[in-house]
Parts: structure tokens; C-alpha cells; sequence
């Protein structure tokens, strides 16, 4: 297992997995937690989600809960290709409001490793995806967020143009209007 920060998006890690391969196919740990104690990286993860996309060009996110429920995801491509995206929300963070993204895929066997206080999302590169993440807080309706996939201010580069977006989604903030609102997220409340 190799753990790698990414040096744009303090607390951002990409995480390389090694799987043991022989005839059979292959093994792999997917989580140690004396390795993420040593990186500083363990949580208490008190949920695990799955989520499978059935088409290519599916955009979900980005999504966020508000603190004191604000999540820290441990997200793993299990199947296929995602194009994953993080938005820095963390007050006086050196990439507040910049975003960035990597790819996660089935046959690389990486994660990423994203902390309180970034809103997430993912597209479809593949017809069939899906998609674990851990948790480190418990899903709260009255806490959840999102910002609009195709915020102009944002300006993220998606690998769509037309994606298929829930209603949900289609409704998030945009950049200007969480600020607005919400100004952004205080680290002192994560």
C-alpha cells in the first residue's frame, strides 16, 4: 500500500493498493489501520456506501454535509472507471475554492482519501461503475449540500458534456451562492 498527499490539496491523499496476484487472480488488503494510524489517516468509519451507475457520462455530486456532520470518504473504484472531483470548502485552506481530480479505475486499485470539509463527486468514464466509500460520520438530511456539477465559477473539467444528472443534483448551490450563504467551512467545527 502506498500512500501518496497530493501536494495541491493539503489532506487529499491517493492511496495505490497492491494486490498479490497468482492463477487464481489476486489478493489485496484495502485497509490496515495501524499503516493509516501512521499516516495520521485512521477515522472511526461508521458507514460504508456502494453506489453502481449503469451508464457512461453519469455525474453525481458534488456532495457535502455541513459541519458538526461534515465527512471525511475513503472512495475505491471497484468497478470500471470514475473521474473523481474535490472542491476545497476549508476556510483560509491555500486551495479554498479550487478543485481538483483523479481517476479512479477497477484495475489500477487506488483510492482517494478526502477530508472533512471538501464537497465530492464522480463521472462514469465506463458503462458500468460503482463505487465504495467509507464514512466517518453519519448521513444527516438536514446537513447535506451540494454544489452544482457545472459551476461556471468552478469551472471544473468534466469528460462530458451532457451528463445524466439526478433532479437532486440538477438543484445544488453554485459557487456564489455557498458562499453567500455559507461562507465557507470553518476547520474549527470539523
Amino acid at each position: 500500500m502506498e500512500i501518496i498527499e497530493n501536494k495541491q490539496f493539503p489532506g487529499v491523499f491517493e492511496i495505490r493498493l497492491t494486490p498479490r496476484r497468482d492463477e487464481r487472480g489476486f489478493f489485496m488488503r484495502v485497509y490496515d489501520e495501524d499503516i493509516f494510524k501512521r499516516k495520521g489517516l485512521h477515522r472511526g468509519w461508521i458507514q460504508e456506501n456502494h453506489s453502481r451507475s449503469e451508464k457512461k457520462g453519469v455525474v453525481r455530486g458534488l456532495h457535502f454535509q455541513l459541519p458538526p456532520f461534515a465527512e471525511t470518504k475513503l472512495i475505491r473504484c471497484v468497478r470500471g472507471i470514475v473521474h473523481d472531483v474535490f472542491v476545497d470548502l476549508r476556510k483560509d485552506s491555500p486551495s479554498f475554492g479550487k478543485w481538483g481530480s483523479m481517476e479512479l479505475a477497477e484495475e489500477k486499485h487506488n483510492m482517494v482519501y478526502i477530508p472533512r470539509g471538501f464537497a465530492h463527486g464522480f463521472c462514469t468514464l465506463t458503462e458500468e461503475s460503482e463505487v465504495v466509500y467509507k464514512v466517518d460520520n453519519p448521513y444527516a438530511p438536514e446537513a447535506e449540500c451540494g454544489l452544482i456539477w457545472n459551476d461556471r465559477d468552478l469551472a471544473i473539467s468534466w469528460p462530458v458534456a451532457q451528463p445524466i444528472i439526478s433532479e437532486k443534483d440538477s438543484k445544488n448551490f453554485t459557487w456564489r451562492d455557498f458562499v453567500m450563504k455559507h461562507k465557507y467551512i470553518d476547520p474549527k467545527e470539523l
